[in-house]
């Protein structure tokens, strides 16, 4: 359940970025919906920041190891 609110507010997040590029690149649009739109997507990145570390300390997540292969003779 966590890990699926982490993608839905990453995907609201990339939502926020995009309405953000469509509002300027629609030439008369309005720069305070740009600025809102950036505004949000700003303060629901440090929220998800955040909620990994708290995650992280809590052991909600843990990270993985990645392991090298190394040759040996």
């Amino acid at each position: 359940m966590f890990k699926l609110l982490l993608v839905v507010v990453l995907f609201v997040i990339l939502y926020m970025l995009g309405s953000a590029l469509f509002h300027m690149a629609k030439g008369k649009g309005d720069p305070e919906r740009v600025v809102k739109a950036l505004t949000w997507r700003i303060g629901l990145s440090v929220a998800l920041f955040a909620l990994i570390v708290v995650a992280y300390f809590m052991g909600w997540i843990e990270p993985q190891q990645v392991e090298f292969l190394q040759k040996s003779e």
